[in-house]
């Protein structure tokens, strides 16, 4: 697959950027099974996401169990996705290690493939200080350049609060256009320090907020829900964008108490620290759940999860299934 001519920028970030977990077949969370990854999942889905609409995906991630995937399998499911996009959207890999080093090795693998850019958190082994994390990007940029950055700013996962002094440093890098984030109360002030040379992406609940506060820049967001079919998703960013174009936002405002309905379930008591402690399989049961992607079992050793955890998941992926359903029904 030939990679685009020209890197993307932070004026190519806008709409919904889909996160796909990384499907398993039945024997996946048994340590013996060489090749975990369903990959015609992955194909179904991604052709399914594109077809609906989405404006990018990511994966590989925390959800997409990029620390349990081997470097085989990630390779393979890296290029299923190239393959299958075949240029529609850009495609964002995750190359997340414990080191710069091998970061890097798996970045030039996925720009000779023609992937887009990476979703790219910290190394996680040591506690890493400003300094550390902004020479990590710049060394990842430095050897890569062709390739566009997404920073993971998961302080639970990365054991880094990602300060303002962060952002301010890392909006030099050309190649960092955008973000996976999850703090909207702070996100006027990054984008302040950061000049707007990255454009955040809150997750995709918040978004209707993010583009009260400046219609014109907050214009994406990051998508965990297209997986539990993508119909709701898309008529949430496409409400959000005509509401800030002409200043009403009643219908935003009508989707959004439904929509955080759905949602209360996924988050057990302890709010995100606690979630983050079970983030896979949680993740994993609501989409299951919901029907329209066939996740599979987790991956060793993130398998176990309290039962009523569980069950608040699953319910959480039935019920934005059954708002898709009143979506296509029209009566949502």
């Amino acid at each position: 697959m030939a990679r685009r001519q020209d890197r993307l920028t932070v004026e190519d970030v806008n709409g919904a950027w889909a996160i796909i977990p990384t499907p398993a077949i039945e024997t996946g969370d048994q340590w013996q099974t060489e090749d975990s990854v369903d990959y015609d999942e992955i194909a179904r889905a991604v052709d399914g996401l594109i077809e609906s609409g989405v404006d990018a995906i990511m994966s590989q991630g925390t959800f997409g169990e990029g620390a349990t995937l081997t470097w085989e399998e990630k390779k393979k499911m890296m290029e299923v996705m190239v393959e299958t996009s075949a240029g529609r959207v850009p495609i964002f890999v995750g190359v997340t290690t414990m080191n710069t080093r091998e970061t890097i090795r798996q970045l030039r693998h996925a720009r000779d493939i023609g992937a887009d850019g990476t979703m790219l958190g910290l190394p996680m082994w040591q506690q890493i200080d400003v300094p550390a994390a902004v020479r990590f990007y710049q060394d990842v940029a430095e050897a890569v350049p062709e390739m566009a950055i997404a920073i993971y700013a998961n302080p639970e996962a990365f054991k880094f609060d990602f300060p303002a002094p962060f952002w301010a440093q890392v909006a030099n890098i050309p190649q960092v256009i955008t973000c996976k984030y999850i703090n909207i109360a702070q996100l006027h002030l990054h984008t302040m320090v950061s000049k707007k040379q990255i454009r955040f992406l809150p997750l995709e609940i918040d978004h209707a907020d993010a583009a009260k506060m400046d219609p014109e820049f907050n214009t994406a967001f990051w998508s965990p829900l297209a997986c539990t079919g993508p119909e709701l998703t898309m008529h949430w960013r496409d409400s959000v964008r005509e509401a800030a174009k002409t200043g009403d936002w009643s219908r935003p405002d009508e989707l959004y108490p439904q929509m955080a309905l759905a949602l209360s379930s996924l988050f057990p008591p302890g709010g995100f620290a606690e979630f983050s402690k079970y983030n896979i399989q949680l993740e994993k049961a609501r989409i299951n759940a919901a029907g329209w992607m066939k996740a599979g079992p987790c991956r060793p050793p993130y398998m176990t999860a309290p039962e009523h955890y569980l069950e608040g998941a699953a319910k959480s992926g039935t019920g934005w299934a059954e708002l898709n359903k009143k979506l296509l029904e029209g009566t949502l």
